[in-house]
C-alpha cells in the first residue's frame, strides 16, 4: 500500500502532538481559572473577552484530543486500506480545528500568521493524502 508509511509516520507524530497538545490546554484552561480569579471574575477588567478566551480554551481541548484520536487511528489502520474512510474524516476533522483556532485567535485580537496556517495545516494534510493514498490502493 502506497500511504501506509506515510499515515504510520504522520499518526505517530500526529499522538505525539495530540498528547502534547492536551497537556497544554490543561494549562491553558488552568491559567483561565487562575486569571479569571485574579480579576474576581470580571475578565473585561483585563481587558479580555470572557467567551473568546473560553470558546478557544473548548476547541483547543477538542482538537487535541481528535489528534490524538486520528493519529492512533492512523496507526492501527495504516495497513487496511478499507479503513481508509475513517482516517480521511479524521484528518479533515483535525483541519478543521486547527483552522477554527486561528479563525478564533483573529476574532480575539491576535494578527493573522500564515505561517501558523501552514504548520497547523501541515500533518492533517500529509494525514489526508496517506489515507487517500491507502484508498486508492484498495
Amino acid at each position: 500500500m502506497k500511504g501506509k508509511g506515510l499515515l504510520k509516520v504522520v499518526g505517530i507524530l500526529m499522538i505525539i502532538g495530540g498528547a502534547l497538545s492536551i497537556i497544554m490546554s490543561i494549562i491553558a484552561i488552568l491559567g483561565v481559572g487562575a486569571l479569571t480569579y485574579l480579576a474576581d471574575g470580571d475578565l473585561s477588567s483585563a481587558q479580555l473577552n470572557p467567551t473568546i478566551i473560553y470558546t478557544s480554551c473548548v476547541i483547543m481541548i477538542l482538537g487535541s484530543v481528535a489528534e490524538l484520536i486520528a493519529g492512533i487511528i492512523g496507526v492501527k489502520n495504516c495497513t487496511k486500506p478499507e479503513k481508509a474512510n475513517s482516517c480521511l474524516v479524521f484528518g479533515i476533522i483535525v483541519a478543521i480545528f486547527n483552522l477554527l483556532g486561528i479563525i478564533i485567535g483573529v476574532v480575539g485580537g491576535s494578527d493573522f500568521n500564515f505561517m501558523s496556517l501552514v504548520t497547523g495545516l501541515v500533518l492533517p494534510v500529509l494525514f489526508i493524502v496517506g489515507a487517500v493514498m491507502n484508498k486508492k490502493s484498495n
